[in-house]
């Protein structure tokens, strides 16, 4: 009976893969280029933030952190049976993505492929989508992509922390997965926080409106209605991942759902490489499994302006011990930074001020 209610209980991830630039953008390169006041970003919680070089977007940042979730899983790609890839800085406006991707790593032409677009949580929908293929047996193995260049007008707060960086997990059956899915919970709504029109370059956001109603809303909201069906409290679990637009709003929406910030810490990404949008929970996700013990389990909340929130429960099983060590982990990226000028970073994104 549990199968039919929760068929995301038959699924699992078999695989993980996290990419970062070595690009790193310290936060008082950005106050001084636009004469911020002094500490400005303390009230963001962060400290410094990844940045694509010139020959980096959103595809080939993409295609490395699923290289690395093929290894882990040691997967045929040609049994992979569908490519989800969610981005809000996709290189063509009109051309898929995920056929890139796939094809580059020989999984075409037998398979679905799709980008999908839902602000940060494109790629969690794919996540959600994937579940449910795999579970229906309409696909053995999934590959689901979060990959995003910084995107954010010069001089306005979103630059503080809009940065770049990938991850990807195969999804296949509970047996033989590192990781399996106890079960997801869904809130949405039509809440305009967060926008970027035709045409134009940088998204615009509303401000304190972005915090309330919209993150803080319907990550409780989401997280709540998955504890409620599975009869979970914030003590069952061993660490939560919350999206993480800043280094503060993950710490403030844990105390506000019981969760103490120890838990969230281990996979907090933010304060160290800024907001990968649909990267941002399922990289913290995947740093969690680079170090996660069998047995143990992990909230994981993304969100996505617009505003919609997913929650999903993770238990990690004995397979993930031969799986850690056959691909780079999260910290290996982390550790071989560059810092740069704002200069560079114009420059390497191709930076222009708007007034559209």
């Amino acid at each position: 009976m549990q199968d039919i209610l929760r068929p995301e209980s038959k699924v699992g991830i078999h695989g993980w893969g996290t990419y970062v630039p070595r690009y790193r953008l310290p936060m008082n390169e950005i106050l001084r280029m636009w004469g911020w006041p002094p500490g400005q970003e303390k009230g963001l919680g962060m400290k410094e933030k990844a940045v694509a070089g010139l020959d980096e977007d959103s595809v080939t940042m993409g295609w490395e952190a699923a290289l690395n979730a093929i290894k882990r899983a040691k997967v045929n790609p040609g049994k992979i049976g569908a490519v989800f890839f969610g981005t809000e800085s996709k290189p063509y406006a009109v051309k898929p993505s995920a056929t890139i991707i796939a094809e580059a790593l020989g999984i075409t032409p037998e398979t679905m492929a799709s980008d999908l677009e839902f602000a940060c949580r494109a790629a969690s929908e794919g996540l959600r989508s994937t579940i449910g293929l795999v579970a229906s047996n309409m696909i053995e193995y999934g590959l689901v992509i979060g990959s995003d260049t910084a995107q954010s007008s010069p001089g306005d707060v979103l630059e503080f922390t809009a940065s770049s960086g990938a991850v990807a997990y195969i999804i296949g059956s509970r047996k033989g997965s590192v990781a399996y899915f106890e079960g997801s919970y869904t809130y949405v709504t039509d809440t305009p926080d967060f926008w970027r029109r035709a045409l134009a370059p940088y998204p615009k956001h509303g401000e304190g409106f972005t915090g309330e109603p919209a993150y803080f809303h319907h990550i409780e909201m989401s997280v709540k209605g998955l504890l409620e069906e599975l009869g979970l409290r914030p003590s069952d679990f061993d660490y939560a991942v919350f999206h993480q637009p800043n280094g503060k709003f993950p710490l403030r929406v844990a105390t506000r759902l019981g969760f103490p910030k120890e838990k969230v810490l281990p996979g907090l990404v933010t304060p160290e490489i800024g907001n990968t949008y649909n990267a941002s929970a399922l990289l913290g996700l995947a740093r969690v499994l680079d170090t996660a013990r069998p047995g143990e389990r992990v909230l994981v909340a993304p969100f996505g302006s617009g505003a919609g929130s997913d929650a999903y429960s993770v238990v990690v099983t004995d397979v993930i011990e031969e799986r850690k060590n056959l691909a780079p982990k999260f910290n290996d990226y982390l550790l071989r930074k560059k810092t740069i000028d704002y200069a560079l970073y114009a420059k390497y994104r191709r930076l222009y001020i708007s007034y559209y």
